[in-house]
């Protein structure tokens, strides 16, 4: 990743080359994508907007039907989109604001404003029918709205809706078994989230194993120059003026920080108690090392006033940042003390060449375990942490950033083919339509 000149210990692994086999042709299907939030971030709204690129890129017809009131400005590979008018009240499993709604826990809702939510929705989506197949995101309320439709339909469970609102309500508990059963399909991102849905909602007639994806094309290693132009050229596009946008001046911030090449550790997602960012600053004060922290939430006030100093916070960046910002960036750190569907982000940084750091447990432990399958022997521990210890954070951070440029190199190559082998957009899209071919 280094130029001629620059410090060697910041060389990447080159990316390997990867040969695809063409795509092998099936019939076409009408696909109806529903995702009850917004399509731009992390997590579930990732998830959503690369399944309709990578269908319709496969040939099949996608409507996607999301509450995103800007959904032209991302890639949907050609899907047309949809905005539900659902009223005033949006269901979420952790309070935020969006644009033009009232978000409500969905716990706290009333019966009849539960059904209203759903009724809207089955509503839009019956507009499409007929379709080959209704794909829902969440349990609940995917399942629900999914079912009322009267389509062959599909459900994807995330960790959000089990942890945050069925879990210990027997009521939604209830209501999700009942939308779950007559599911041509129920997805499960690991092995983790398969027995936390048993757990919550009861037994689940065919259910599937299917990880989510990384877009392996736009998350690559990159040369460290052309990165951090890049990701300047990116934050000089940005919109601020929220909690939800990028931090103003990050352009000119961004510039300075990555002037020199020092040892660089990253964090992106939520800024919130259980993503446990406190633990990575607290082990910080003990290394030679500096520290981006990227994401948003009600918890960023308090970590700036205990974070060490070279730790610069950026604000929610989108993918188009991220691609050219974990090429700069050592290690990727994951240190959430709750249960996680999957280790999303830490597939990512994989895919770019930055050698992720997980907590051991969930769906985090399932990427890790992947990646030590690839690793040289010496080095299977130096994926994970015990979760919550600051002192075993503390120690692989430090033994990762000593690692040689070699040892770099190999293990980034590493974690790179392993992401491409197990985790791309394009292979996950074709395992969530083999029941349905």
């Amino acid at each position: 990743m280094a130029q001629p000149g620059s410090d060697p210990a910041r060389v990447r692994g080159q990316t390997p080359t990867i040969v695809r086999a063409p795509r092998q042709r099936r019939a076409a299907l009408r696909i109806l994508l529903w995702h009850g939030y917004l399509l731009g971030g992390t997590g579930s709204n990732v998830y959503t907007r690369a399944l309709a690129r990578e269908w319709s890129r496969a040939g099949h017809e996608v409507v996607v039907f999301s509450q995103d009131r800007h959904a032209e400005e991302y890639d949907l590979g050609g899907a047309r989109h949809v905005r539900p008018e659902i009223g005033s009240i949006l269901p979420v499993f952790v309070l935020d604001r969006y644009e033009g709604v009232e978000a409500r826990l969905l716990p706290e809702l009333t019966h009849e404003e539960r059904e209203r939510f759903v009724d809207a929705n089955a509503d839009a989506l019956r507009a499409e029918l007929p379709a080959d197949l209704v794909f829902a995101n969440h349990v609940l309320l995917g399942g629900p709205v999914a079912a009322a439709t009267g389509a062959p339909y599909a459900v994807k469970a995330h960790g959000s809706e089990l942890e945050y609102a069925i879990r210990g309500n027997a009521d939604l508990a209830a209501w999700a078994r009942e939308s779950l059963a007559k599911a041509q399909a129920v997805f499960v991102g690991s092995e983790h989230i398969r027995r936390v849905l048993e757990e919550v909602a009861g037994h689940v007639e065919r259910v599937h194993e299917v990880p989510p994806g990384v877009d392996v094309d736009e998350f690559r290693p990159e040369p460290r120059a052309e990165a951090l132009e890049r990701l300047v050229d990116e934050a000089r596009r940005d919109t601020t003026g929220d909690e939800r946008l990028p931090d103003r001046g990050n352009a000119e911030r961004l510039t300075e920080f990555f002037a020199r090449d020092e040892p660089t550790v990253l964090y992106f997602g939520k800024l919130i108690r259980n993503k446990a960012v406190h633990l990575l600053l607290e082990a910080l004060r003990s290394l030679d090392a500096r520290a981006v922290i990227v994401g948003f939430g009600d918890y960023r006030a308090e970590l700036e006033q205990v974070a060490p100093p070279r730790t610069l916070f950026t604000g929610p960046l989108e993918h188009r940042h991220l691609v050219h910002l974990l090429p700069l960036a050592d290690v990727a750190v994951v240190p959430s003390i709750f249960p996680e569907a999957f280790g999303m982000v830490a597939a990512e940084a994989a895919s770019a060449g930055c050698l992720p750091l997980v907590a051991r447990h969930s769906g985090l432990q399932e990427i890790a375990e992947g990646l030590e399958a690839a690793y040289p022997p010496e080095a299977r521990d130096l994926t994970s942490f015990a979760t919550g210890e600051v002192t075993d954070l503390t120690a692989k951070l430090e033994r990762l950033l000593a690692l040689s440029p070699d040892e770099r190199a190999r293990l980034a190559e590493a974690a790179r083919e392993t992401t491409v082998e197990r985790w791309s957009w394009r292979s996950v899209a074709e395992r969530l339509l083999q029941p349905f071919n």
